[in-house]
């Protein structure tokens, strides 16, 4: 899968468990407050082109709150 674009080839109990494992992330590394950040297509900053979610706590600067 080169995109979240494509997300609806899984399985609805695979999207579960990913999005699961975003959050076992967070909570992972004491994260309360953070930004789940997906990049589709090159238009929208996608440099890697496979399916991988960016977990990002703290306040950034930059981007709509």
């Amino acid at each position: 899968m080169d995109t979240f674009r494509d997300i609806g080839e899984f399985p609805p109990d695979e999207a579960k468990r990913m999005l699961e494992f975003v959050a076992e992330v967070a909570r992972e590394a004491g994260l309360s407050d953070y930004r789940v950040v997906v990049n589709v297509g090159s238009g929208g900053g996608q440099t890697v082109f496979h399916l991988h979610w960016h977990v990002l706590g703290g306040k950034i600067t930059g981007l709509p709150q």
